[in-house]
């Protein structure tokens, strides 16, 4: 439930039918209010249990002591990781796991969901709650969290207990289990509710990319040897923090890179982020002996919409069409914005021949139909008002048929596109196998 700025009783309390939790689809506000009702009753049945019944000081202390590293850590990187929320997308890879994971591997589960809760509630008052999420969303990634280290808790508990001596193998191996379960557990859980929220959103928002999920397994594996160090030599630990602040800035360099090759208006990629990834997609299928192809797709009037209603009215449609631009492709396919009204498609591994033309060509009538057919709300001096009547004319050229580099290919659809401008607009014209020569080269 969101931090309630917005919405207030006339006591001045909270207005419980004011959080944006209410906003969400019904499927995706059951799904959060059943994660977190289990969470709470995973950490009262624990606590009604004989073993939960009463804690030690020694147990209490490490949690303490847990707490406390996470603090440290957590201020050490406080604007590390403001930017890092910021400049994430739907998947955000918390590294505080490194101490929820190891109280869940050497506390009892009520007492390690106590830790996770303080670590929480100190992430939500430095990072979360300045960086403007909404409440609803940190009290579900806190529950999810409840939930794996329970996972993980029960996976070493059946192995017997951490690893004791250098020969345990059950030990490591139930240390490894906890990793693969917090991780399928938490991941699951976030997963479903983005997939509830939206329509399908693709696979990489839902679950993250490769090297999210290779970050997130990092910091579980540096919990567990933080949780062994514990057991053994405690202020060890201390030794965790430097690799851990480490590991925030390379991840930060990362994602600065990333919003760095990223068109501000529409979410694509820019120019020349776009040529980059395409260029190695047509080095790709040349290598492979396969195919690749580009589209060029062009706004028809789009000067007419600035000026009838305004640029800001203009960005918006620029990005309605980026997004239906982007979910008319598949997720392996690079979509850019070239520059104005003007986007660019790069479609990878294609079959070659007939099969892979006849290919581009249905996919280039298929965007060509996904903008006209878009009606975009828009705010303008004059009110509010649908801007609908959108086309788009598509210029497309393959590697290798109509050339052998991307810079010629590009020409090719260039080329393909004003054709398609001459004809009447909204229209699409695929190349014929080279129509512009390919550029000589000094020896020829």
């Amino acid at each position: 439930m969101e931090e309630p700025s917005h919405a207030h009783s006339p006591a001045g309390h909270p207005d419980p039918a004011g959080w944006e939790l209410w906003r969400l689809p019904s499927r995706a506000v059951a799904l959060v209010l059943v994660v977190e009702a289990t969470a709470v009753a995973s950490v009262a049945t624990h606590l009604g249990s004989p073993a939960g019944a009463a804690f030690t000081g020694e147990a209490l202390a490490l949690a303490a002591f847990l707490t406390f590293l996470s603090v440290v850590h957590t201020e050490l990187a406080t604007g590390i990781e403001r930017i890092r929320r910021r400049a994430a997308e739907t998947s955000y890879f918390d590294l505080s796991s490194v101490w929820t994971f190891a109280a869940a591997l050497l506390l009892p589960p009520a007492l390690a969901a106590g830790v996770i809760a303080a670590v929480y509630l100190h992430l939500w008052q430095r990072v979360w709650r300045p960086a403007k999420v909404p409440l609803h969303r940190h009290l579900y990634t806190t529950a999810t969290v409840v939930l794996a280290a329970g996972a993980a808790h029960a996976a070493v508990e059946q192995a017997g207990g951490l690893p004791a001596t250098p020969d345990d193998v059950a030990g490591v191996a139930g240390i490894a289990v906890a990793v693969l379960l917090y991780v399928v557990v938490n991941t699951l859980l976030v997963a479903g509710v983005i997939a509830l929220t939206n329509e399908w959103p693709g696979v990489r928002a839902l679950v993250g990319r490769l090297d999210d999920n290779a970050l997130e397994v990092a910091t579980l594996c540096m919990g567990g040897l933080a949780a062994v160090v514990i057991g053994s030599t405690p202020w060890l630990v201390a030794l965790v923090l430097p690799p851990i602040l480490v590991l925030h800035r390379a991840v930060l360099v990362r994602q600065l890179e990333e919003v760095a090759s990223t068109d501000a208006k529409t979410g694509l990629l820019n120019s020349a982020a776009w040529q980059a990834e395409a260029g190695r997609a047509v080095r790709r299928a040349q290598r492979a002996n396969g195919a690749a192809a580009v589209l060029i797709l062009d706004l028809d009037h789009f000067k007419l919409v600035n000026d009838a209603h305004g640029h800001l009215a203009g960005d918006e449609v620029l990005a309605a069409v980026a997004a239906q631009l982007r979910a008319g492709v598949r997720e392996n396919d690079f979509v850019g914005r070239f520059g104005g009204e003007e986007f660019v498609v790069l479609l990878a591994d294609l079959p070659s021949g007939a099969t892979g033309r006849a290919e581009v060509r249905a996919v280039a009538e298929r965007l060509r139909r996904l903008v006209a057919e878009l009606d975009v709300p828009v705010c303008t001096p004059d009110g509010n008002l649908t801007i609908s009547g959108l086309t788009v004319s598509v210029g497309g050229a393959s590697v290798p048929a109509d050339g052998t580099t991307l810079d010629h290919v590009l020409k090719v659809a260039d080329a393909s596109l004003y054709a398609a401008k001459r004809g009447g607009r909204n229209l699409v014209r695929i190349a014929g196998p080279v129509q512009i020569p390919e550029p000589r080269t000094a020896a020829g």
